[in-house]
């Protein structure tokens, strides 16, 4: 029984490259497909959108508040 005939991997449809070409094209093309995404990591939110800037601490009232109220919590 023979084995099936396997489809090649890139086929020049026109001019008439030559061994070097056809290498370096073979290299470049093995180079990105080798190359993975890199989405591992969920992009980072900014702090401008994080729900909890909505949410704020009580005003504090007394001497000295005006100076606390300016400073994160």
């Amino acid at each position: 029984m023979t084995a099936p005939e396997e489809k090649p991997l890139l086929r020049v449809v026109k001019g008439d490259p030559d061994d070097h070409e056809l290498a370096a094209l073979t290299a470049v093309i093995a180079g990105l497909a080798a190359a993975a995404p890199v989405e591992d990591k969920p992009a980072q939110r900014s702090e401008w959108a994080n729900p909890a800037r909505r949410v704020r601490r009580p005003l504090q009232h007394g001497p000295g508040a005006w100076r606390a109220s300016g400073f994160p919590g």
